[in-house]
């Protein structure tokens, strides 16, 4: 069955179609009209199509895919047989469950940690009993540079290039690139190590804009053998909320 996901963020769309589980076309958009969508219905006629979104004014888009295919709008009331056991479940980001149903996805019955490194980090563990409880939010990259350069007098705010290693801090510019870079990874280790204790069998699933860079630095960890890395992962967990 072919099927259309779309996941409307707060700065681009992205999107693929998918024949049951393999993506056969994908697009990242500023933003998406009714326009785009009656191509891809016309090229790739989907049966299903979902949409989440953290914008409200979608009533156009839902209405020609609603038309056009067997529409559904994402939620967190989508579990696909995982418990979630969230205490605030309507305040869940939306892209952290899709995440999580992807990994699920790919890995069935087996523990996952989900990271999203983006705006935010988040870490987000299913259990290898298809439960979730929650997990973490933690300052972005980019947020992180910000917030040194804005809540300091005279630090100056670093650019950083997601290719390039982490300096060694000589002087200021390579001492905000190492603390805050370099802080990154240990957190993620530390969250990494943790779960472990917790699952026996984890893996670990890195997305988000950041996530090469974060991949990268990993790949030297003793974690490496546990982590893999999907930039479509949301797209999956979409596609998988609507699957038969």
């Amino acid at each position: 069955m072919i099927r259309l996901s779309i996941d409307i963020g707060n700065s681009s769309t992205k999107l693929a179609v998918f024949a049951g589980s393999e993506i056969v076309y994908h697009q990242r958009l500023e933003t998406i009209d009714v326009n785009d969508l009656a191509y891809l219905v016309e090229k790739y006629s989907p049966q299903k199509s979902i949409i989440s979104t953290v914008k409200q004014e979608v009533d156009l888009l839902e209405r020609f895919l609603n038309q056009h295919t067997t529409y559904t709008r994402f939620s967190t009331l989508l579990t696909k047989g995982i418990q979630n056991k969230y205490k605030t479940p309507t305040t869940l980001g939306l892209d952290r469950w899709a995440a999580v149903l992807g990994a699920n996805a790919l890995f069935p019955h087996i523990a996952c940690l989900v990271i999203d490194a983006g705006t935010c980090i988040t870490y987000d563990l299913l259990t290898s009993k298809g439960e979730y409880f929650g997990g973490s939010i933690s300052p972005g990259i980019a947020m992180r540079f910000k917030a040194v350069h804005e809540f300091t007098g005279r630090l100056p705010l670093v650019n950083w290039d997601i290719e390039a290693e982490i300096p060694d801090g000589t002087d200021t510019q390579t001492a905000i690139k190492n603390g805050v870079l370099q802080g990154i990874i240990n957190e993620t280790e530390g969250f990494i190590a943790l779960n472990n204790k917790k699952e026996s069998t984890l893996k670990v699933i890195i997305t988000g804009g950041d996530a090469n860079f974060l991949y990268k630095q990993l790949q030297n960890s003793i974690f490496a053998p546990q982590i893999s890395k999907d930039p479509y992962l949301v797209l999956k967990g979409l596609n998988e909320a609507i699957a038969d």
